[in-house]
C-alpha cells in the first residue's frame, strides 16, 4: 500500500522474467509407518539418491520441458537447497497455471523408486501469484498430476490442517515482513514454535512427507493479467445458423465479369448516352449513400456507364471514382481525364477523397486543390480530420501535409491547432514517423518566417510561443501528480496546488482562485491571466481520452456554422476543448449562473423574462437536444442541472428529443414552439447530413461515435 487510496501490483502479462523456485528439502523422509519401515531396510542395503522434477501445467496441459534438480544422498534429511528456472516466462502464466513436483529414487527401479508427487495452483485464489516458502504434502506412491482440477493437491486441506501449519503459515507472513517484528516477543515464540514443532514430529501414525519449496518474490504484489479471449465464433452458432466465411468479400466471378464488360465497351464511348427516368432515379439513389456505404457491382456498372452524362453533378464524382478499376491502367487514366473536367465537388466532400479508400496520388492532390479554396475558419472546422488523413498518405512528405502547413503559416491560431494535433499522434508507434516528418516540416517553415508576415513577431518568437505551451503542460502534469500524492481531504489538496502554483506559475495564473474538482482523477481548475489583462478559466484533466470531447464539441460547431448557412441560428456558445495528449487536454470552464429573471427581468415579459431571452433558451435547448440526438450522446449526470425547470423524462413522439416542462399545462404553447424548433433544425441537418458524413470517412483512429441517427 503506498499512499492512501493507492495500491501498487504488477500485472503477470508485463513480466517478461522466467519462472524460478528453489527446492529446499524433504522433511519427515524417516518415519514409523510400515512404507517408511520398508524405505528404511532398503537404505540399509543400498544408499537412496533422491532427484525432485519439476513440470509447469497450464489449464491442465502440458508447458515446456521437464526440469531436474541434482542426486541428493546425503540423507536423511535430504536437502537440495537448489535454485530451479523453468523455460516458461511469468507472462506466458494463466490464472491456472500449477506446478507438478515429483520426488524420485534413482537407487532402484522405476516403479519402486516412485517416492511421490504434489501439485501446487501458482496463483491463490484471488487471483495472485504465491511468493515465499510454500510446504507441499507429497501424495506417496502417486506421481503428480497435472490436470485441473488435480488429484494430487499439495496443500493440506483445510480439515487436515492443525496447529503446526497454523504457525508455519504465520512464519511465511513473519519472513515477508506482513508481521511486525519484537526482538523480545519474537524470541519468545520461537521457543514455543520449536516445543510444537517437537510434539508434533513424535506422534505415532504421522507417516507423510512434505517437500518445501521457495518462490520468488517481488517489489509488489503480482496479479493474474492473462487475457482469456471468448470462444472464436466459428466454433458456436451465437450469431449466424450457417457460418459463411465469404460474406462480405468481393466475389471473383463478378469481379471478372465487371472488368469483361468494360473492356469490351472500352472501344465503344457515347458521350451523349444519357440514362432513362428509372436509371436516373437509380442513380439520384446513389448519389444520397453515406461515404461509408460499399457501392455493389451493378451499382458501379451503372455509373460507370453514364460517368459523361454525370460530369456536371458535383455529388457524383466520389461516388465515380470509388467504382473505377485502378489497377487497369487504361481505365485509371481515363477516370483521372474525367476527374480533371468534372464539376467541382465542395470542400466537404474532399475530405471523402483522402480517405484510406483512395490511394490514387493524383485524386488525393485533387483534393488538396479543392481544399484550398476554403478560408481559414472553415479549414479549422476539418482540421482534426485532415490531420488523421495524412496517416493515410503514401510519402511522409506529402501534398497534404506541405498545404497544411503552409496554411498555418498564415495564422498563428491554425498553426498551433496543427501542432498539437500533430503532436498528440506522435504516441502512435505505427505512424509515428510520419508525424514527426510533419511536425518538423512545420517547425522548418516556422522558423524561416519572416517579421513582415506576422507584424513584430518573427518566426522563431512564434515557435518558441508555441513550445512553450508543451512545457506548460508538462508542468501541470508534474503538479497534478504531487496533488494527487497529497493525503487528506481537497482542501489540502487545494492548498499544495496553490502553493506549487504560486512558485511555478505565479505569472500565468491567478492561484488563489484555482481549485480541484472532487473526481477520482482530481481535474484541475485554473485561471491563467490574458494579454489584455483579464482572466481565462479552464480545465485541466488527466486520466481521461479528452480526444473523444474534442470530436463531439467539433461536430457540434460543425453542425451550427451548416445550420448558420441555411439561416438558422441556434444561439449555441460551445465550450472549448484541446487534446494535449492521449489521457489529457484541457477543457473552458464555464462557470454556473443564477437565473435569466437577475439578467434579464422584465415585468411583463414572460416568466419575468424578456421575450428575447426566452426565444434564445428555446433554440439554444433544442439545437443541443437535436445535435445529442444525432450523435448518441447521453449526460448520465442529469441531476446537475440547475435549472428549476429540469428536463423530465417525456419523450417527443416520432423524434424522441427531450422536451422541457416549463412548469404549466397553460403554457402548451412554448412547448410546441420547442418541438417546432427541434424539427426544423431536425430537417435541415438531415438535408445538410452529407457534409457530417464526410468526416466518418476520415474518421479518428483512436476515437469513435455512435452512427448517426440522419
Amino acid at each position: 500500500m503506498s499512499g492512501g487510496n493507492e495500491f501498487r501490483f504488477f500485472l503477470s502479462r508485463d513480466i517478461n522474467l522466467p519462472v524460478t523456485l528453489r527446492v529446499k528439502n524433504l522433511k519427515r523422509l524417516c518415519l514409523l509407518s510400515a512404507r517408511q519401515t520398508q524405505i528404511n531396510h532398503a537404505a540399509e542395503e543400498r544408499k537412496a539418491e533422491l532427484y525432485v522434477e519439476c513440470s509447469l501445467y497450464i489449464d491442465g496441459a502440458p508447458f515446456g520441458l521437464p526440469t531436474r534438480t541434482r542426486l541428493e544422498s546425503a540423507g536423511p534429511p535430504y536437502l537440495w537447497n537448489e535454485l530451479i528456472t523453468l523455460s516458461t516466462k511469468y507472462r506466458d502464466l494463466t490464472a491456472h497455471s500449477q506446478l507438478a513436483l515429483t520426488v524420485w529414487d534413482v537407487s532402484c527401479g522405476k516403479e519402486e523408486g516412485l517416492i511421490g508427487g504434489a501439485t501446487i495452483l501458482l496463483f491463490s485464489s484471488k487471483k495472485q501469484l504465491k511468493t515465499g516458502k510454500q510446504k507441499l504434502r507429497l501424495w506417496q506412491g502417486k506421481e503428480a498430476d497435472g490436470s485441473f482440477p488435480t488429484i494430487t493437491p499439495g496443500k493440506v486441506p483445510k480439515h487436515e490442517r492443525g496447529e503446526l501449519e497454523r504457525l508455519e503459515k504465520l512464519m511465511n507472513k513473519y519472513e515477508k515482513g506482513q508481521i511486525q517484528r519484537i526482538d523480545w516477543l519474537d524470541h519468545l515464540a520461537f521457543k514455543a514454535m520449536d516445543k510444537v514443532k517437537e510434539r508434533e514430529s513424535n506422534k505415532i501414525g504421522n507417516s507423510h512427507l512434505y517437500l518445501v519449496v521457495d518462490f520468488c518474490s517481488f517489489e509488489h504484489q503480482v496479479e493474474s493479467g492473462a487475457i482469456f479471449l471468448p470462444p472464436p465464433i466459428v466454433l458456436t452458432n451465437e450469431l449466424v445458423i450457417v457460418w459463411d466465411p465469404e460474406v462480405g468479400r468481393i466475389n471473383p466471378s463478378e469481379h471478372k465479369q465487371l472488368k469483361l464488360a468494360r473492356s469490351l465497351t472500352r472501344g465503344i464511348i457515347d458521350k451523349d448516352l444519357k440514362p432513362n427516368s428509372t436509371q436516373r432515379k437509380s442513380i439520384q439513389k446513389l448519389l444520397k449513400y453515406p461515404p461509408t456505404r460499399t457501392l455493389s457491382g451493378d451499382e458501379r456498372q451503372l455509373l460507370w456507364k453514364f460517368r459523361f452524362s454525370l460530369m456536371s453533378e458535383k455529388r457524383a464524382l466520389t461516388k465515380f471514382l470509388r467504382c473505377v478499376e485502378w489497377s487497369d491502367v487504361q481505365e485509371a487514366k481515363q477516370a483521372l481525364e474525367l476527374m480533371g473536367r468534372w464539376e467541382t465537388i465542395d470542400v466537404c466532400d474532399a475530405l471523402e477523397l483522402l480517405s484510406p479508400v483512395f490511394k490514387s496520388e493524383e485524386v488525393r492532390a485533387y483534393a488538396v486543390n479543392v481544399l484550398e479554396r476554403a478560408d481559414d475558419e472553415e479549414l479549422q472546422c476539418y482540421l482534426l480530420q485532415l490531420v488523421q488523413a495524412l496517416c493515410f498518405e503514401r510519402s511522409v512528405k506529402s501534398c497534404l501535409s506541405q498545404f497544411l502547413v503552409q496554411r498555418s503559416l498564415r495564422n498563428i491560431e491554425l498553426a498551433s491547432f496543427l501542432r498539437w494535433y500533430v503532436a498528440v499522434e506522435l504516441h502512435d508507434c505505427v505512424f509515428a514517423k510520419r508525424y514527426y516528418c510533419t511536425y518538423e516540416i512545420l517547425e522548418e517553415h516556422m522558423l524561416k518566417l519572416a517579421s513582415v508576415v506576422n507584424g513584430n513577431e518573427d518566426g522563431f518568437k512564434l515557435w518558441q510561443n508555441l513550445v512553450r505551451q508543451t512545457e506548460l503542460t508538462a508542468q501541470l502534469c508534474s503538479i497534478m501528480r504531487d496533488v494527487r500524492n497529497v493525503r487528506g481531504n481537497t482542501q489540502k489538496k487545494i492548498e499544495k496546488l496553490r502553493q506549487l502554483l504560486s512558485g511555478l506559475l505565479s505569472e500565468l495564473t491567478y492561484f488563489e482562485e484555482s481549485s480541484i474538482f472532487k473526481s477520482a482523477l482530481h481535474p484541475l481548475r485554473l485561471t491563467f491571466r490574458t494579454a489584455s489583462g483579464g482572466s481565462c478559466k479552464i480545465i485541466f484533466k488527466k486520466g481521461d481520452d479528452i480526444r473523444q470531447d474534442q470530436l463531439v464539441i467539433q461536430m457540434v460547431s460543425l453542425m451550427d456554422r451548416l445550420l448558420k448557412s441555411e439561416n438558422l441560428d441556434l444561439c449555441l456558445t460551445p465550450y472549448k476543448v484541446l487534446a494535449t495528449g492521449q489521457d489529457e487536454g484541457m477543457l473552458e470552464f464555464i462557470p454556473s449562473r443564477s437565473l435569466a429573471q437577475k439578467f434579464h427581468p422584465d415585468e411583463h415579459g414572460p416568466f419575468g423574462i424578456t421575450a428575447t431571452c426566452l426565444d434564445t433558451f428555446i433554440k439554444s435547448c433544442a439545437g443541443y437536444s437535436v445535435i445529442t440526438y444525432i450523435l448518441g450522446i447521453g449526460d448520465r449526470l442529469i441531476v446537475s442541472f440547475k435549472n428549476p425547470y429540469p428536463l423530465c423524462n417525456q419523450i417527443v413522439s416520432k423524434f424522441h428529443v427531450r422536451a422541457l416542462n416549463f412548469g404549466s399545462r397553460k403554457l402548451s404553447n412554448i412547448l410546441t414552439n420547442f418541438v417546432k424548433t427541434c424539427k426544423g433544425y431536425y430537417q435541415s441537418l438531415k438535408t445538410a447530413r452529407r457534409k457530417t458524413q464526410s468526416l466518418k470517412t476520415a474518421r479518428l483512429k483512436t476515437q469513435s461515435l455512435k452512427t448517426a441517427r440522419l
